[in-house]
């Protein structure tokens, strides 16, 4: 019976190619948001980048952590750990709804579609890698025995 996952960390992996990604599609969001919005839209949208990045890489660090552990604290973790960073995410909207530079609305867009533009993105790679998720295959040769 397996009472704990040890070897390699996917969800580590995973989650350092999301922020990967991020920082590739954050220029151009912050840009156009900055455009429509100003200079408080590219702030807003900044932060709610920033957000979604830490969403992930703290969820990837509480799995890894309570897979070595044990499989049962890990299903906790995954559990819990989502409602407790959707109050983490709620709480650091909260913090800051009434600054001057907040604007609610790029904000919210980007905070929706970065989520699920980046884990769509990376749905591609997983599916296309089950062996490597959150990496691109390295292309191989053939090779007959």
């Amino acid at each position: 019976m397996i009472t704990r996952i040890e070897g390699p960390t996917p969800e580590r992996d995973i989650a350092r190619d999301l922020t990967r990604k991020a920082l590739l599609v954050s220029p151009a969001a912050i840009v156009v948001f900055g455009l429509i919005w100003g200079v408080d839209g590219a702030l807003s949208t900044a932060y709610a980048i920033a957000i979604v990045v830490v969403n992930f890489l703290l969820a990837a660090a509480l799995l890894t952590f309570s897979a070595r552990i044990s499989v049962g604290l890990m299903m906790g973790a995954a559990l819990f750990g989502y409602l407790i960073r959707l109050g983490l995410i709620f709480a650091a909207f909260w913090v800051v709804h009434d600054a001057s530079w907040m604007e609610v609305v790029p904000f919210g867009i980007t905070l929706v579609v970065t989520h699920l533009g980046l884990l769509f993105w990376e749905m591609h790679y997983v599916s296309a890698s089950l062996a490597f998720p959150g990496l691109k295959p390295a292309s191989q040769t053939n090779k007959e025995s």
